[in-house]
């Protein structure tokens, strides 16, 4: 009777995507540095990954400050203790000086 041995080296693991390249304002330090990109999650093999198995939602990821979560239409911001854009209409956490969605400054 022969036996047998298995040893599986893989896993699942993040990656970070870039959606656009194109720069986009950052809502927290206003400047052009920001691109919008997602956080996909691979089925790897020997760290390598292979089939992407869960797909992120998008956000912002600011070269100078770091990463913002774009905002995601919630309850009114009287509800919420968020704050509305005059321009798109959406809604957003308090204490950006700029729009995470449209870019223009509150």
């Amino acid at each position: 009777m022969q036996e047998g041995f298995f040893i599986f080296i893989g896993g699942i693991q993040p990656r970070r995507v870039t959606v656009d390249p194109a720069p986009r304002r950052c809502p927290r330090c206003g400047l052009h540095t920001a691109r919008l990109q997602r956080m996909d999650h691979y089925l790897s093999l020997f760290f390598i990954p292979l089939l992407r198995v869960k797909t992120g939602s998008e956000f912002l990821a600011c070269s100078r400050c770091g990463e913002q979560p774009a905002a995601s239409p919630d309850p009114p911001a009287e509800e919420s203790g968020e704050g509305v854009c005059r321009f798109c209409r959406k809604s957003f956490p308090a204490g950006y000086l700029y729009c995470p969605l449209c870019g223009r400054r509150l």
